[in-house]
């Protein structure tokens, strides 16, 4: 429920009353003064507002006009109260900092030094704006031009998650690709195939990309953004794939991967389409494929199809189920060239095994790949914008 924001125009101090009630019996201040035991200049100050009511003062009063101490102290606080808001900027800081930091996660952006700290909210206000190309608090950040405030598969993003994509694109813009043309994937994705052996070998991917007109930037991910990996276009012959690797894994790491390149492919997010956002695409708690939008089941099956056939996939179920050894695992991955934990990556997804099962097989790869490529992020520091 809201509750209501009034104002009352006007708030008396204690004093008026007190001088209201003298003037009903007839007394004077040094009346009072002598009735409660107290200083005339005592009595003085409160009448005319300049000190507080206190719960002694309260007592007595109550005692002398045969009222109760809570009635004096209820006037006193409201007094002051009025008078605090009364006095304050009209444009109250607190309330527009709330309001920032509803807008963006403004001490994460802070943190990571996406902005420079301020304990001015009129600095703050302009660097949070200028961060998202915006003129005031009162508009909401576009980042897909012609689809504001929605992303591709799972609803209205979060100011998080769209801090998190802004910076994406402010990285992206610092990096360098040739102009990228469809008829390239081709050569591009034979390339990529060959790195899938080796989980060292995901350092050469940034560059391969880049080659192919792609670029590959790493942010490290908010805290509950649950973002995976983003495709967006700077223009219409440079996309943009962004990976949060929240999850240090090698199966990880190349899904999320050809999951982008699978946008890329499809020309998702160039033109007047909204771009993409993947949230929940890999992990314990990835969302089942018969729950995404079409455009994202494309993209998954791209990405699951290339790194295991889904026809020598079945094949090995089939032949294997339901006592996948490591040694089996390991087998299957060699005669398919892919490293072994992207075989268990894609056991695990389809729930075949356990996600403890061969855990010592998806081999790390975070430091691998941020070490080939420009990341905000884990110690690593990108130009701010």
């Amino acid at each position: 429920m809201t509750m209501p924001n009034r104002t009352p125009a006007e708030v008396f101090p204690p004093g008026d009353f007190v001088r209201e009630e003298l003037d009903a019996r007839g007394w004077t201040q040094s009346d009072l003064a002598e009735i409660l035991g107290r200083p005339v200049k005592t009595i003085g100050q409160v009448i005319s507002g300049r000190k507080a009511v206190t719960p002694e003062t309260a007592k007595g009063l109550a005692a002398a006009f045969g009222t109760s101490a809570e009635l004096w102290m209820n006037l006193e606080a409201a007094y002051r109260l009025h008078r605090s808001i009364k006095d304050s900027d009209p444009d109250d800081s607190v309330s527009r900092r709330a309001r920032l930091f509803t807008k963006a996660p403004v001490k994460e952006m802070v943190k990571r030094h996406w902005i420079e700290p301020s304990d001015n909210v009129n600095v703050l206000e302009k660097r949070v704006c200028d961060f998202f190309g915006i003129r005031s608090v009162d508009q909401e950040p576009q980042f897909w031009e012609h689809a504001a405030k929605k992303s591709t598969s799972y609803g209205a993003v979060a100011p998080a998650q769209l801090a998190w994509l802004f910076r994406a694109r402010q990285l992206a813009r610092l990096t360098r690709a040739k102009p990228f043309s469809v008829s390239s994937l081709k050569n591009l994705l034979e390339q990529l195939k060959l790195l899938l052996r080796s989980a060292e070998d995901a350092r050469q991917a940034p560059n391969l990309l880049s080659e192919h007109g792609i670029r590959l930037v790493v942010l490290e991910p908010l805290p509950r953004t649950r973002i995976d990996g983003a495709c967006f276009w700077l223009d219409k012959r440079s996309p943009a794939i962004a990976l949060s690797l929240r999850y240090d894994r090698v199966d990880s790491f190349w899904h999320t991967l050809m999951h982008e390149i699978g946008h890329v492919s499809n020309l998702d997010g160039l033109g007047k389409a909204e771009g993409s956002l993947d949230i929940d695409l890999v992990g314990e708690k990835a969302v089942p494929p018969a729950e995404l939008p079409e455009r994202e089941r494309k993209a998954s099956g791209f990405a699951t199809d290339f790194l295991v056939h889904r026809d020598d996939l079945e094949d090995f179920i089939a032949r294997t189920r339901p006592l996948y050894s490591k040694n089996r695992i390991r087998g299957f991955a060699g005669r398919i060239h892919v490293h072994p934990g992207i075989v268990v990556g894609q056991l695990q997804f389809r729930k075949e095994i356990d996600w403890s099962h061969s855990r010592d097989m998806l081999a790390r790869v975070r430091d691998t790949v941020t070490n080939s490529t420009l990341t905000d992020g884990w110690g690593h520091s990108a130009p701010r914008v």
